[in-house]
């Protein structure tokens, strides 16, 4: 928007698009057509947290000890440390550099500032524990640059960002706004659904064992705002699917699978990179089954079949995400959505 049209009539609600729909006028929110987002806008302001309110004095204890962590367990801790420490900062500028500029619901516009800023908070929570913990800053923060695995996987979504981060695109071509659909499947869904989860049960694995828990609970904070902007995600393209379902061919289905599948051995070639031999109980084999059971899960969300047919190897995690209940996994502090029913796993 270049200026405000004067004298013009009201914003019709049947005009409101995520894309290429009325002008987001100033951030007008009335009339709302998109309900979801400012829901999911108004639970983000009410479950704020910061990292700091978080006790890290066990995990300090435990780092500096020279038996309380195997060799095995502290790589397994810096290698995911190393991915989350880039992946966040990539799906903040996402967010705000592609998905906030081609947008025209004011409502989603209003969830993604707050999702770019829970982003930065996800960012500055692996700052703090890396710095509590007196690990080395520079190695922790270079890693996708370093470790094959972690670089695969930030190269394989950064790939996606090229097109709608080109000052020239436009949405409004049948072309541009799959280009648009595509990017939140890899980075709503891929990224957030996918790409975090086998690092999110080796954090748990290591609180079920009474290891790290202060980092695994700062984990478990970042997992509840994930969720969040995965069912956000979730949501624009189901909305975009109805708004516009001639972007929803057969062959652009197929392409999404087909995305994800890829996704899904980048994942489980990671997991084999930070845990070879297996932790916690967990092996090679139960990596892969979990990173194939989340993506059948992802598939559906979106309306796509499954393509692996597998259980969940670790129901422990459906307890850790689990955002109906009442009490946390770890039992220490109330960290679900208010509005967590919402969301479905």
């Amino acid at each position: 928007m270049s200026s405000i049209q004067k004298g013009g009539s009201a914003v019709d609600i049947n005009k409101r698009r995520i894309i290429n729909g009325a002008d987001a006028d100033v951030m007008q929110l009335y009339p709302m057509r998109h309900t979801f987002a400012w829901d999911a806008y108004l639970a983000g302001n009410a479950n704020h947290w910061l990292p700091t309110e978080i006790s890290m004095q066990l995990d300090i204890e435990q780092w500096k000890s020279k038996t309380a962590l195997t060799e095995d367990e502290r790589k397994a801790f810096e290698t995911v440390l190393g991915f989350f420490t880039t992946a966040d900062s990539i799906a903040a500028n996402n967010v705000v550099m592609g998905f906030y500029k081609h947008t025209t619901s004011p409502e989603c516009r209003m969830y993604m500032l707050r999702q770019g800023y829970e982003e930065a908070i996800h960012t500055h929570a692996y700052q703090y524990i890396v710095e509590s913990l007196g690990m080395d800053e520079s190695r922790i923060f270079n890693m996708y640059r370093e470790v094959e695995a972690i670089y695969k996987k930030d190269d394989f979504v950064l790939s996606f960002n090229e097109g709608i981060f080109d000052p020239n695109f436009k949405t409004g071509t049948f072309e541009n706004d799959q280009k648009f659909l595509e990017n939140i499947v890899v980075f709503s869904l891929i990224m957030e659904g996918i790409f975090f989860y086998s690092s999110f049960a080796v954090m748990f694995g290591f609180q079920r064992l009474g290891k790290l828990t202060g980092s695994a609970e700062q984990i478990q904070y970042i997992m509840r705002d994930e969720s969040q902007h995965l069912n956000f995600g979730i949501n624009l393209i189901n909305t975009i699917k109805n708004e516009q379902p001639e972007l929803w061919t057969p062959e652009f289905q197929q392409h999404c699978v087909d995305l994800v599948k890829r996704a899904v051995a980048l994942e489980y070639e990671f997991a084999t990179t930070v845990f070879p031999k297996g932790i916690f109980g967990m092996n090679a084999d139960g990596f892969r089954d979990y990173i194939r059971y989340i993506a059948d899960k992802r598939l559906g969300m979106i309306g796509l079949p499954a393509q692996y047919n597998v259980e969940n190897p670790f129901p422990w995690m459906s307890e850790a995400i689990d955002l109906n209940k009442e009490k946390n996994f770890f039992e220490t502090r109330v960290t679900e959505y208010k509005v967590g029913g919402q969301l479905e796993w």
